[in-house]
């Protein structure tokens, strides 16, 4: 078996964090976001995996190499001279995506979910068509693509997609998790391309292409906020697989992952939806929720923090209150007595004045 991950260029929407780590290796629930999906893969039986990369192609092999070696994989690299879309980089991964007639899943490099391959494997095998999509509901289908399928719903295969529709028409939408058999590449060429817009409309056009409902949560995670989201959801799924991985105690509130090696004061509140990395070191008297510490920060005495991401090795000073989807990058600090409203912190700067409304800080 074999997969390609579309892991994309400069990860723009989830800046100031990717101005220094490339998204897929920012940590989601204390483990490189790309990992998560590797796992689930090798757990489904996928041997070979290419990575789409188009930025900073020298630290993700880096990166990759342990992974390989503990999963007994092969992790090829496909890079891109230019962006290729959603469709171009199946052309140019052609060679290894041939290499047998099994089919091949591709999905998108921030969507985290729980992954079920194996059951999408078996869907797609048992109706044998050219591709299998997966589909999420959502509450809002005029804000996305939609996807419909043929007798008002009843059958699998796909009929048509629409584009942000403004009447109800169906409340499914693309999940960004697919599986193919080899034969689309005869539809895909080595050019910027979009699979979405260039393969999967006239796929659907000749009856080969179905639908699979995507079963628990779903969320793309390549923004701050959804990034935030998806870590509650992903915590929540956690609780209900494996409760054990997180964190209890008097003063946990809801679903908290803690690193073993994090050190966290006395008299502090932590929860709900709150991920603390690994050598983090929170002070005495702190309150925590739906944030996120990644490795080597820092929250000093009594600050408040919530709805943040707060950046590798960064310092988040005494009495300090950050709300409202504050990103800190890579070695920021806070001044004590701060107020943080929404702000973006570029990395290796320090604040040392309030910042009342969402704003970058350069």
């Amino acid at each position: 078996m074999k997969a390609l991950i579309l892991v994309g260029g400069f990860g723009t929407r989830l800046r100031p964090l990717t101005i220094t780590t490339p998204k897929p290796l920012v940590e989601f629930g204390n483990k490189p976001m790309i990992v998560h999906q590797i796992e689930a893969l090798v757990k489904a039986g996928v041997k070979d995996i290419v990575l789409a990369v188009s930025y900073r192609p020298e630290t993700m092999v880096k990166a990759m190499e342990k992974y390989e070696k503990d999963l007994g994989i092969t992790i090829h690299f496909s890079v891109e001279t230019e962006p290729l879309g959603t469709a171009g980089p199946l052309a140019l991964a052609a060679p290894i995506l041939r290499k047998d007639d099994t089919p091949f899943f591709v999905l998108n490099s921030d969507v985290i979910c729980e992954f079920p391959f194996q059951d999408l494997l078996l869907f797609h095998q048992a109706h044998g068509d050219e591709g299998t999509i997966m589909v999420t509901k959502v509450d809002d289908p005029s804000k996305y693509g939609v996807v419909v399928n043929r007798d008002h719903g009843a059958s699998s295969v796909i009929e048509r997609f629409v584009e942000k529709p403004t009447e109800f028409i169906s409340n499914k939408i693309n999940a960004g998790i697919y599986i193919f058999n080899p034969a689309v590449l005869n539809r895909i060429e080595e050019r910027p391309m979009s699979i979405e817009k260039e393969v999967f409309p006239f796929m659907a056009q000749d009856g080969q292409i179905h639908s699979m409902e995507l079963p628990g949560f779903w969320m793309d995670v390549g923004q701050p906020k959804d990034f935030l989201t998806g870590t509650g959801l992903w915590l929540s799924s956690q609780a209900r697989k494996a409760p054990e991985t997180l964190a209890t105690g008097a003063n946990i509130v809801g679903h908290v992952l803690i690193d073993p090696t994090a050190k966290i004061g006395p008299n502090c509140r932590i929860g709900p939806n709150v991920v603390i990395g690994p050598g983090v070191v929170i002070g005495d008297g702190v309150r925590l929720s739906r944030t996120v510490l990644l490795a080597g920060s820092a929250v000093k005495d009594h600050a408040w923090v919530q709805s943040t991401i707060v950046g590798w090795s960064s310092t988040v000073g005494r009495w300090s209150r950050l709300e409202n989807v504050c990103v800190l990058g890579d070695d920021v600090h806070i001044s004590d007595e701060i107020y943080m409203n929404g702000a973006r912190v570029l990395p290796h700067k320090s604040v040392g004045a309030n910042v009342s409304e969402p704003q970058i800080i350069m």
